[in-house]
This record gives C-alpha cells, structure tokens and sequence, in this order.
C-alpha cells in the first residue's frame, strides 16, 4: 500500500509536561520511557507538503530528536502557553523557506496571541537575518494545500476559549487532531467520522472543565468509529503501561516520537 500520511507525534503531555517539575503522587512509572512527555504538538507528511501543528516549549529539541527541519505552514491550534511558546524557533524553518517568512494559521484569539508575544516576527520580511517572520493568515474552514492535501478545521470547546480541530486528507486518507477540548461540536464530528485515524484530547481519569477525560475520550471514540485512535495531551495519572493494555483494540496511548503511516 502506498503511503499518503505520516504523523511524527513530536510531543504528548499537558501543559507542565510529564513528569511535572518536582514530579508529583501520581505513581507513575518512570522507568518506561513512554511515560516522560514533552508538551503536545504534530508533524504532518503529506502530498510532498510538511505542516507543523503548534509549537511546544521543547519544539527545537523535539524537532531535533525527530529530524524536522523544513514547514511548508504552520497552524497554531490555540494560543495557550505549551502551544505557542516555541514558535520563536521557526526562525530556522523561515531562514529555509522562499521569502524567508512561513505562513501561519489560526483562529482569531490565537492570531491575537502571536502578535502580543512575538511583534518583532510579523512583516513581510525578517527584521535581521536568521530571524524569524510570520504571515498570519485565518484558518480557514477548508486550506487547499496543493497536491491533494486539503485540511478542514472545526472550532471545538476549551474552557472560555475556541481550540481549532483539524483534519488532514490526502489521497482518500483522513487524519483527525482533536487536541485540548472538552467536546466536539457537530461539524467536528462530521469531519472526523470514520477517520483513519484520530488523535483526541485525553488529560486524565477524574473530571477536568476544559479537557477530555479517558471516559470522555473513549466515548468519541464509540461514536465517530475511526479504524485507529490515539489518546494525546495526557498527565502523569495516565500511566503507559497501565492504561494501554485495558484500551480497546483500535485504541492507543500516544508517546513522544510515535510515527503513524496511514
């Protein structure tokens, strides 16, 4: 079978990351190198095309350990801290790119966020060489990528803010990326039924306002029927070895540096 989609899971934890700082009660097992997460973000391969889905504080380390060294775009899906903070080292994606400036997509509120945090990257050009310089640009509900690649987004629940879902589709593949939401609207389902797969926010076991739980994880999961799920922006009470032996079987745990073919 020929190959349309490659997903790099750069990075898999919530916003403090995995351990936390200090570490914490929770028992996870450190010894399982699964279970040391860097904050969430995506790296998609498809139709010749590289899009860079957020950019976590360890972005350049985990570009690094990844071998990621080019983005045709990137689309911030929300401008939360672990999402944002490291798209300062676009700079180097820019030096490599024509124009040496990168497209950047999002919503309204995360377009408001680069701005306020990174004033001396927008313009048309870089302000000194090596800098980095963005073109933002509104998600729209549907990007024509070129080549067949065609992603749709779907506005989805976070709290008192909106996250961007997206769905990648290429050579009659989907890729569903559903991170930080605590449901997903009509159209989000629409987008993501029957997914090849679907990657889809999973914090914890107990309750949280913002974020899916794996009860609440598994649910979409029952509903939408994609052949493979994977369970992302998790905390350190997700144990690994624990919580993925007891999934369903089209059901996984997503880890720093999981490659997903489709």
């Amino acid at each position: 079978n020929v190959i349309k989609m490659k997903i790099v899971f750069m990075g898999t934890g919530t916003s403090q990351g995995v351990p936390v700082i200090g570490y914490d009660s929770s028992g996870i097992d450190l010894s399982n190198p699964k279970n040391w997460r860097t904050r969430s973000s995506i790296h998609v391969y498809a139709a010749g095309k590289e899009i860079q889905v957020d950019a976590a504080p360890e972005f350049r380390l985990q570009c690094l350990k990844n071998s990621i060294s080019r983005a045709d775009a990137f689309i911030l899906t929300h401008g939360h801290a672990d999402h944002i903070a490291g798209m300062d080292d676009l700079r180097r994606f820019c030096d490599k790119a024509e124009g040496n400036a990168i497209d950047v997509y999002s919503n309204e509120y995360g377009l408001s966020r680069v701005r306020a945090m990174f004033p001396y990257a927008l313009g048309d050009k870089p302000t000194e060489r090596g800098y980095p310089c963005f073109r933002l640009k509104e998600m729209p509900e549907t990007l024509d990528m070129g080549g067949g690649l065609k992603i749709s987004s779907a506005e989805l629940p976070h709290g008192s803010i909106q996250t961007l879902g997206l769905v990648f589709e290429c050579g009659g593949k989907r890729f569903a990326y559903y991170t930080d939401c605590k449901s997903l609207t009509p159209r989000a389902e629409e987008l993501a039924a029957g997914a090849d797969v679907l990657a889809v926010d999973c914090l914890r076991l107990k309750p949280h306002p913002s974020h899916m739980t794996l009860d609440e994880a598994l649910a979409v999961v029952e509903k939408l029927s994609p052949k493979l799920a994977f369970f992302t922006h998790t905390t350190s009470h997700i144990d690994y070895g624990k919580i993925e032996r007891s999934l369903p079987k089209n059901c996984h745990i997503a880890y720093d540096g999981l490659t997903v073919e489709i």
